[in-house]
């Protein structure tokens, strides 16, 4: 073989071998990740019909796939098969396999919203976590709560809502009857009006097991979920949920106020925990204040909160006692006792341990 054959076939040589290195970075670049820093999620949307060529160009021009064609070669070689229709949350910062291996497996995007409305918590809350958890405002809320229309469609849809929640000194139309749950909604962009209508249903399904109950005790619903409200935010276990509900029927009996802080903090639309409350705020007048003038043997006005089951129990069922007052120390633990000196005694002793919560003036 002379000289000149030899140079041919090591430059041939060479060619292919420049050739396949490059091929081979080209293909390995191809996989890669779009991006690895300030990568973007996207939600790609694969319709039903649609050709494997078509995904792959939707992929390229949605800027999650380097390369159309290395995707492609790509699943030649691994024998992906079927890419499947659905929504996909991609990020750029994904390889190629990674993005094939999902849509092919059929890993679609899950847009349901969970959401979690605890016990206690009050409409404010309920809209800051609305807020938070959806594409809705707090505003979108109470525009809403503010809507009589709307407000009267649901009376008449809903047995246990009365004309009692469009007093015009109710904060909130809807406060206590939204059932605290764990609820999922189709997507973020849930309107406030599915949200409330959902968790209404479920707590109808709530207060049906309780209806005969209610009707015998000579209480409205009304009623019952306020005394349940406060019950809620008052007790802290099993025990004290249903000592609390009797000393407030002993107290309504007796034509006595009731006294409830948790009353005045809703009065004054300021969160427990959040701060103590004034001396003049406790002896505000206010239809929800039980701590305020003129609230003798009355309960508030509507719920303050959105109760439990189990206040509700406690609320239809109190505990049999001659008990008209409780308190809770500052550590969260509560005491019953029947008569005012025994009352006071306990205050002074709490006191004197540092257990009791002072006020500013």
């Amino acid at each position: 073989m002379n000289k000149k054959v030899l140079i041919i076939i090591g430059v041939v040589i060479a060619v292919v071998a420049i050739l396949t290195i490059s091929g081979i970075i080209w293909y390995s670049s191809g996989l890669k990740p779009v991006k690895k820093d300030n990568a973007e999620t996207k939600v790609i949307d694969i319709q039903e019909g649609t050709r494997t060529e078509e995904i792959l160009g939707l992929l390229k021009s949605e800027n999650v796939i380097k390369n159309k064609l290395v995707a492609a070669i790509y699943m030649k070689l691994n024998n992906v098969k079927g890419l499947q229709a659905g929504k996909y949350q991609l990020s750029q910062d994904m390889a190629t396999k990674d993005i094939l291996s999902k849509i092919s497996s059929g890993e679609v995007y899950d847009e349901t919203v969970k959401i979690t409305f605890k016990e206690g918590k009050n409409m404010r809350w309920i809209a800051e976590t609305i807020a938070e958890k959806t594409n809705n405002t707090e505003e979108d809320v109470y525009s809403l709560l503010k809507d009589k229309e709307y407000i009267n469609s649901l009376i008449q849809k809903y047995w246990f809502l009365t004309a009692n929640i469009t007093n015009e000194n109710i904060y909130y139309p809807l406060e206590g009857y939204l059932y605290p749950d764990t609820y999922i909604f189709e997507n973020v962009d849930v309107s406030v009006k599915t949200i409330f209508n959902i968790i209404l249903n479920n707590t109808d399904k709530v207060l049906k097991n309780y209806q005969t109950q209610i009707s015998k005790s000579g209480l409205s619903v009304h009623q019952l979920l306020t005394i349940a409200s406060i019950v809620e935010l008052e007790g802290n276990d099993e025990t004290s949920r249903y000592g609390i509900s009797s000393v407030i029927y002993n107290r309504l009996r007796a034509k006595m106020s009731l006294g409830s802080d948790v009353t005045t903090y809703y009065a004054m639309q300021v969160d427990m925990g959040e701060r103590n409350l004034y001396s003049s705020e406790i002896k505000t007048a206010n239809p929800y204040n039980t701590r305020g003038p003129n609230m003798s043997g009355k309960l508030p006005i509507g719920p303050i909160g959105n109760p439990s089951e189990e206040s509700i129990k406690a609320a239809l069922n109190p505990t049999k006692s001659n008990y008209l007052y409780f308190v809770a120390d500052s550590k969260g633990k509560i005491y019953f006792t029947s008569t005012y000196a025994e009352h006071q005694n306990l205050i002074k002793n709490l006191q004197k341990q540092g257990l009791w919560y002072e006020y500013s003036e």
